[in-house]
């Protein structure tokens, strides 16, 4: 299966970020061949800041991303989004990648199934 998750929200403040994550880790360990995409939008595209650091006991979502990433999950920023915010591509943590609208609409295209959170 080829899954797309296009998340919005900030990182934290909500937990939209987190469960979408959880659900990709759960896709993920059902099935270790499903390919996932995710493409951060407007907020979400501060998850992939590099060196969030929070309370123990508390989530980080950089460190979940990173396993999305180690699994060979494609972790998608966009530019527009990233630029709005103040953000360059030193910001970002080591995987994710600058991307375009294009490719999301490739990605959406070629996805089985596209989730919005």
């Amino acid at each position: 299966m080829n899954a797309l998750f296009i998340l919005n929200d900030p990182p934290y403040g909500t937990e939209r970020c987190y469960n979408a994550l959880r659900l990709v880790h759960a896709l993920l360990k059902r099935d270790p061949t499903t390919d996932i995409t995710l493409f951060l939008m407007a907020d979400a595209v501060v998850a992939a800041r590099k060196g969030q650091k929070t309370p123990d006991g508390y989530y980080n979502i950089e460190r979940m991303l990173k396993r999305v990433i180690g699994g060979k999950g494609a972790v998608l920023l966009c530019g527009t989004c990233m630029d709005a915010r103040g953000m360059t591509d030193d910001d970002i943590m080591e995987g994710a990648q600058r991307s375009t609208m294009n490719e999301l609409a490739e990605a959406t295209a070629a996805a089985d199934k596209a989730l919005v959170f």
